[in-house]
Protein backbone atom coordinates (compact mmCIF):
# COMPACT_ATOMS: atom_id res chain seq x y z
CA UNK A 1 0.00 0.00 0.00
CA UNK A 2 2.90 2.29 1.09
CA UNK A 3 4.88 1.84 -2.26
CA UNK A 4 1.62 2.54 -4.05
CA UNK A 5 1.17 5.97 -2.82
CA UNK A 6 5.09 6.55 -3.38
CA UNK A 7 5.00 5.42 -6.78
CA UNK A 8 1.28 7.83 -7.20
CA UNK A 9 3.63 10.73 -5.85
CA UNK A 10 6.90 10.32 -8.09
CA UNK A 11 4.40 10.11 -11.25
CA UNK A 12 2.70 13.18 -9.79
CA UNK A 13 5.73 14.79 -9.54
CA UNK A 14 7.16 13.69 -12.98
CA UNK A 15 4.14 14.96 -14.54
CA UNK A 16 4.49 18.53 -13.12
CA UNK A 17 8.50 18.78 -13.93
CA UNK A 18 7.17 17.57 -17.79
CA UNK A 19 4.17 19.73 -17.94
CA UNK A 20 6.49 23.07 -16.22
CA UNK A 21 9.81 22.58 -18.30
CA UNK A 22 7.85 22.06 -21.85
CA UNK A 23 5.21 25.04 -20.63
CA UNK A 24 7.96 27.82 -22.35
CA UNK A 25 8.16 25.74 -25.68
CA UNK A 26 4.01 25.53 -25.74
CA UNK A 27 3.68 29.06 -25.25
CA UNK A 28 6.31 29.71 -27.93
CA UNK A 29 4.34 27.15 -30.37
CA UNK A 30 1.20 28.51 -29.48
CA UNK A 31 2.52 32.35 -29.85
CA UNK A 32 4.06 31.09 -33.39
CA UNK A 33 1.25 29.93 -34.64
CA UNK A 34 -1.00 32.24 -33.77
CA UNK A 35 1.02 34.55 -35.70
CA UNK A 36 1.03 32.98 -39.02
CA UNK A 37 -2.91 33.89 -38.91
CA UNK A 38 -2.81 36.91 -37.35
CA UNK A 39 0.89 38.75 -38.39
CA UNK A 40 0.46 40.93 -41.72
CA UNK A 41 4.23 40.28 -42.85
CA UNK A 42 5.43 37.03 -42.63
CA UNK A 43 7.84 37.10 -45.26
CA UNK A 44 10.89 36.43 -42.77
CA UNK A 45 8.87 33.52 -41.19
CA UNK A 46 9.94 30.37 -42.93
CA UNK A 47 7.21 28.49 -41.96
CA UNK A 48 5.08 30.55 -43.87
CA UNK A 49 3.69 29.85 -47.26
CA UNK A 50 2.43 33.06 -49.74
CA UNK A 51 -0.85 32.46 -50.97
CA UNK A 52 -0.78 28.90 -49.30
CA UNK A 53 -4.17 29.61 -47.11
CA UNK A 54 -4.57 26.11 -46.69
CA UNK A 55 -0.73 24.86 -45.85
CA UNK A 56 -0.62 27.81 -43.96
CA UNK A 57 -4.22 26.81 -41.72
CA UNK A 58 -2.21 23.08 -41.46
CA UNK A 59 1.11 24.37 -39.95
CA UNK A 60 -1.21 26.54 -37.69
CA UNK A 61 -3.04 23.53 -36.44
CA UNK A 62 0.25 21.44 -36.13
CA UNK A 63 1.88 24.08 -33.86
CA UNK A 64 -1.18 25.24 -31.59
CA UNK A 65 -2.54 22.09 -31.23
CA UNK A 66 0.67 20.91 -30.66
CA UNK A 67 1.29 23.04 -27.76
CA UNK A 68 -2.16 22.19 -26.25
CA UNK A 69 -1.36 18.58 -26.50
CA UNK A 70 1.82 19.21 -24.05
CA UNK A 71 -0.20 20.35 -21.38
CA UNK A 72 -3.41 18.16 -21.41
CA UNK A 73 -2.30 14.89 -22.47
CA UNK A 74 0.03 14.66 -19.20
CA UNK A 75 -2.88 15.27 -17.47
CA UNK A 76 -4.71 11.83 -18.67
CA UNK A 77 -2.17 10.17 -16.57
CA UNK A 78 -2.85 11.64 -13.53
CA UNK A 79 -2.90 8.81 -10.74
CA UNK A 80 -6.91 8.82 -9.77
CA UNK A 81 -8.37 11.09 -12.63
CA UNK A 82 -10.05 7.98 -14.18
CA UNK A 83 -11.41 6.30 -11.28
CA UNK A 84 -12.75 9.49 -10.17
CA UNK A 85 -13.78 11.54 -13.35
CA UNK A 86 -14.80 8.70 -15.69
CA UNK A 87 -16.42 10.94 -17.73
CA UNK A 88 -13.98 13.68 -18.29
CA UNK A 89 -11.45 10.60 -19.17
CA UNK A 90 -13.41 9.56 -21.63
CA UNK A 91 -14.62 12.67 -23.36
CA UNK A 92 -10.55 14.35 -23.04
CA UNK A 93 -9.00 11.42 -23.93
CA UNK A 94 -11.87 10.98 -27.70
CA UNK A 95 -10.73 14.81 -27.75
CA UNK A 96 -7.20 14.36 -27.16
CA UNK A 97 -6.60 11.59 -29.52
CA UNK A 98 -8.30 13.75 -32.44
CA UNK A 99 -6.34 16.39 -31.76
CA UNK A 100 -2.87 14.39 -31.80
CA UNK A 101 -4.18 12.60 -35.00
CA UNK A 102 -4.80 16.66 -36.35
CA UNK A 103 -1.12 17.67 -35.45
CA UNK A 104 0.52 14.39 -37.14
CA UNK A 105 -1.55 15.01 -40.28
CA UNK A 106 -1.10 18.56 -40.89
CA UNK A 107 2.50 17.96 -40.05
CA UNK A 108 2.82 15.48 -42.76
CA UNK A 109 0.68 17.81 -44.88
CA UNK A 110 3.16 20.00 -44.60
CA UNK A 111 6.39 17.99 -45.53
CA UNK A 112 4.32 16.64 -48.83
CA UNK A 113 3.67 20.52 -49.72
CA UNK A 114 6.47 22.11 -48.81
CA UNK A 115 9.40 19.92 -47.35
CA UNK A 116 11.73 20.28 -44.46
CA UNK A 117 14.28 22.46 -43.76
CA UNK A 118 16.79 19.31 -43.94
CA UNK A 119 15.89 17.81 -47.36
CA UNK A 120 15.14 14.04 -47.84
CA UNK A 121 16.41 12.65 -44.22
CA UNK A 122 14.11 15.21 -42.33
CA UNK A 123 11.81 14.66 -44.39
CA UNK A 124 11.64 10.73 -43.60
CA UNK A 125 12.46 10.94 -39.93
CA UNK A 126 9.27 13.55 -39.31
CA UNK A 127 7.64 11.85 -41.95
CA UNK A 128 7.96 8.56 -39.56
CA UNK A 129 6.78 10.99 -36.62
CA UNK A 130 3.64 12.01 -38.34
CA UNK A 131 2.45 8.20 -38.81
CA UNK A 132 3.37 7.07 -35.58
CA UNK A 133 1.62 9.93 -33.93
CA UNK A 134 -1.52 9.05 -35.93
CA UNK A 135 -0.95 5.48 -35.25
CA UNK A 136 -0.78 5.70 -31.60
CA UNK A 137 -3.91 8.21 -30.87
CA UNK A 138 -6.64 6.24 -33.12
CA UNK A 139 -4.98 2.71 -31.59
CA UNK A 140 -5.53 4.52 -28.36
CA UNK A 141 -9.06 5.22 -29.27
CA UNK A 142 -9.16 1.75 -30.94
CA UNK A 143 -9.02 -0.18 -28.07
CA UNK A 144 -10.63 2.14 -25.07
CA UNK A 145 -14.16 1.79 -27.28
CA UNK A 146 -13.40 -2.00 -27.58
CA UNK A 147 -12.69 -1.59 -23.54
CA UNK A 148 -9.35 -3.25 -23.35
CA UNK A 149 -8.19 -0.68 -21.32
CA UNK A 150 -4.52 -2.59 -20.85
CA UNK A 151 -4.29 -2.33 -24.43
CA UNK A 152 -5.44 1.05 -24.47
CA UNK A 153 -3.37 2.25 -21.89
CA UNK A 154 -0.31 1.31 -23.74
CA UNK A 155 -1.02 3.49 -26.92
CA UNK A 156 -2.07 6.33 -24.67
CA UNK A 157 1.55 6.38 -23.07
CA UNK A 158 3.02 5.86 -26.61
CA UNK A 159 0.81 9.29 -27.52
CA UNK A 160 1.96 10.85 -24.64
CA UNK A 161 5.67 10.39 -25.35
CA UNK A 162 5.33 11.44 -29.26
CA UNK A 163 3.15 14.42 -27.70
CA UNK A 164 6.49 16.30 -26.24
CA UNK A 165 8.33 15.17 -29.29
CA UNK A 166 8.80 18.55 -30.53
CA UNK A 167 9.95 19.81 -27.19
CA UNK A 168 12.64 17.08 -27.10
CA UNK A 169 14.19 17.69 -30.37
CA UNK A 170 15.04 21.32 -29.23
CA UNK A 171 16.12 20.19 -25.91
CA UNK A 172 18.60 17.66 -27.44
CA UNK A 173 19.91 20.89 -29.71
CA UNK A 174 19.97 23.37 -26.79
CA UNK A 175 22.19 20.61 -24.65
CA UNK A 176 24.49 19.76 -27.80
CA UNK A 177 25.16 23.51 -28.37
CA UNK A 178 25.79 24.00 -24.98
CA UNK A 179 28.52 21.18 -24.43
CA UNK A 180 29.65 21.29 -27.93
CA UNK A 181 29.23 24.79 -29.47
CA UNK A 182 27.13 23.09 -33.06
CA UNK A 183 29.77 20.37 -33.25
CA UNK A 184 28.52 18.21 -36.74
CA UNK A 185 25.82 20.60 -37.11
CA UNK A 186 25.22 22.94 -39.61
CA UNK A 187 22.46 25.13 -40.88
CA UNK A 188 21.26 23.44 -43.62
CA UNK A 189 20.92 20.08 -41.10
CA UNK A 190 22.70 18.03 -42.83
CA UNK A 191 25.56 17.66 -40.70
CA UNK A 192 26.07 14.30 -38.80
CA UNK A 193 24.09 15.48 -35.26
CA UNK A 194 21.25 17.00 -37.25
CA UNK A 195 20.89 13.89 -39.44
CA UNK A 196 20.72 11.18 -36.24
CA UNK A 197 18.34 13.90 -34.95
CA UNK A 198 15.87 13.38 -37.06
CA UNK A 199 15.19 10.06 -35.51
CA UNK A 200 16.45 10.92 -32.11
CA UNK A 201 14.00 12.90 -30.72
CA UNK A 202 11.35 10.32 -30.57
CA UNK A 203 12.65 6.63 -31.50
CA UNK A 204 14.65 6.02 -28.40
CA UNK A 205 11.63 7.12 -26.23
CA UNK A 206 9.59 4.74 -27.64
CA UNK A 207 12.24 2.18 -27.66
CA UNK A 208 12.35 3.08 -23.32
CA UNK A 209 8.61 3.12 -23.36
CA UNK A 210 8.74 -0.45 -24.73
CA UNK A 211 11.58 -2.02 -22.72
CA UNK A 212 9.55 -0.74 -19.47
CA UNK A 213 5.88 -1.70 -20.80
CA UNK A 214 7.49 -5.30 -21.32
CA UNK A 215 8.26 -5.83 -17.64
CA UNK A 216 4.49 -4.48 -16.69
CA UNK A 217 1.62 -7.23 -16.15
CA UNK A 218 -1.03 -6.72 -18.56
CA UNK A 219 -3.66 -5.65 -16.16
CA UNK A 220 -6.02 -2.50 -16.66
Amino acid sequence: MQTARYRQIFIRIGLVFLILHSLPFAIWAMHSGALLLISSDMSENRFYTPGGTVINLAIFAHMSLGALLMVFVPLQFWPGLRARFVAYHRWSGRLLCVGSAAVGLAGLAYIFVRGTIGGFWMDLGFGVYGVLFCLSAGQAIRYARRRDFAVHRRWALRVLVLTFGSWLYRLHYGIWYFFTDGLASTPDFDGTFDLVQNFAFYLPYLLLLELWLRREPRTA
